[in-house]
């Protein structure tokens, strides 16, 4: 069935369902237009479906089993109920109950966005969508039905998948994706993690916590290449402490089954066996088959979608974001794109994208957020920036909640004292952060930060004594 859909002044037209997608649809319903959303799967994408909503869960409750194995520290005892005598604790993770809770909060939120998208007035629509031309986009919903929709906008949010290598491929099983861990009813006996990015250390860190063996392959000189240097040095600490393998420069070459796991041969002939590998090399952009050439839509090299500041692709009237954009693979980003987008589109203030007040963070044990400035910025304007760093173990907070390893450090512009950007390692790092980003946002000095009022005794205090060691005598 072929349907033509009369064009509509300011119909704006979705494609992909992910943060990128339903903020900018929320968007587009408030500023009065005619919003059709069509996702493949469901309402919040891979975001919550198979990535940021499921690992963040899992996390959660490896946070939980993190805090009970410190609680020793703080005169806690967990004792086998058998045998009261026994000095091991006896505190397991279930992986089949865990794995059902992830699934079943994923289900929720898919269905709550999905019910915000209707009662906002967007119709939410399931099926396949393809680009037909500059201001056409042809649907193939999932019972079949096709049509092409004619739109005064649209917008292309259709994320990434994971990158599979040739010499080890996913089976689901024992070789699997970040979005097949939650198919897993037991936990894994010994699990090799290649890949020591974000969602390397992520997974390392939470299947750590929940009682595997972990063996984290890295092919740098450390883990987390890219973040801050002292935050990655502290958190290899605190791996290698907790009886992890960290395996640096050290490159993958294959992974295959055996008969009881996986063998990974790395690039220098050495081999290491587990029962289950998990292949985090990095993700590709939705793009592929999506009518880009058709509509006239620059890509790069790697298949992402060129946008400017406003999320505009090189066509005018198409606008893109999230993962599929490649500018920076985080679903709060994904989010800001979505809306700039609109609010462009449909004629209402907006302001770029600005990304060095983007704030992130890496959800490990411990937490590391930063925002603004880098330790590789400072490098290259020494002269001109300060910079401090307090570690957690001297706040009296930290102290009563058995917290050893982490720091704050800010950056500051030397004469002004404007805040230029920070970073927080320590356990909801993701929290503390925020008013370091406030900061960087608003322009504020450390001497504002540091007559800021905090509660006594807080982990929070940190970041106002640091503030007041970047003070600069008139």
């Amino acid at each position: 069935m072929n349907t033509e859909f009369e064009s509509t002044a300011d119909r704006v037209v979705i494609i992909g369902g992910g943060p990128g997608g339903y903020e900018a649809a929320l968007v587009a319903a408030q500023l009065g237009a005619d919003v059709m959303l069509i996702e493949q799967n469901r309402c919040g994408g891979s975001a919550v479906l198979t990535d940021v909503v499921p690992s963040k869960s899992l996390i959660a409750t490896a946070e939980m089993m993190d805090e009970i194995e410190r609680s020793g520290g703080l005169g806690i005892r967990i004792e086998d109920a058998a045998d009261t005598e026994a000095d091991t604790r006896q505190v397991t993770a279930d992986l089949e109950a865990v794995n059902k809770r992830i699934l079943s909060l994923a289900d929720a939120q898919a269905n709550d966005i999905y019910e915000g998208l209707i009662r906002a007035g967007v119709k939410a629509i399931q099926g396949k969508a393809t680009l037909a031309g500059r201001d056409q986009v042809h649907v193939v919903e999932a019972g079949g039905t096709e049509y092409t929709l004619e739109a005064s906008t649209i917008l292309l949010s259709v994320g990434a998948h994971p990158r599979e290598l040739p010499t080890a491929q996913p089976d689901g099983e024992r070789i699997l994706t970040w979005t097949q861990l939650y198919d897993l009813d037991e936990l894994p006996e010994h699990l090799i993690v290649v890949g020591s990015g974000v969602t390397g250390a992520e997974f390392a860190s939470a299947y750590r916590a929940l009682g595997t063996e972990v063996t984290l392959v890295s092919s740098r000189e450390k883990v987390l290449p890219g973040q801050d240097e002292d935050a990655a040095d502290v958190l290899e600490f605190v791996f290698r402490n907790k009886g992890m393998n960290v395996l640096s420069r050290s490159r993958a070459a294959s992974v295959t089954r055996t008969d009881d796991g996986v063998e990974v041969v790395l690039a220098d002939g050495r081999k290491v066996n587990g029962s289950h590998c998990l292949m985090a090399v990095g993700s590709i952009p939705n793009t592929e088959g999506l009518g880009l050439e058709t509509a006239g839509v620059r890509v790069s090299e790697s298949g992402h979608i060129a946008v400017d500041g406003v999320s505009r692709t090189s066509r005018a009237g198409i606008y893109a974001a999230g993962d599929c954009t490649g500018v920076l693979p985080l679903a709060s980003v994904a989010a800001m794109q979505g809306r700039i987008a609109m609010n462009h589109a449909l004629g209402d203030a907006v302001q770029p994208l600005k990304l060095r007040n983007v704030a992130s963070n890496v959800f490990t044990a411990p937490e590391i957020a930063t925002v603004g400035f880098t330790q590789q910025n400072y490098r290259e304007n020494s002269t001109d920036i300060d910079t401090v760093m307090l570690p957690l173990d001297t706040n009296p907070r930290a102290k009563m909640l058995g917290i050893e390893d982490g720091f704050v450090k800010i950056f500051a512009r030397r004469g002004s004292g404007s805040i230029l950007g920070g970073v927080v390692v320590g356990p909801r790092a993701s929290e503390l952060i925020l008013p370091i980003t406030m900061a960087v946002e608003n322009r504020l000095t450390v001497d504002q930060l540091s007559a800021s009022f905090v509660v006594y005794p807080s982990v929070s205090g940190s970041l106002t004594e640091a503030a007041r060691k970047l003070h600069r005598h008139l």
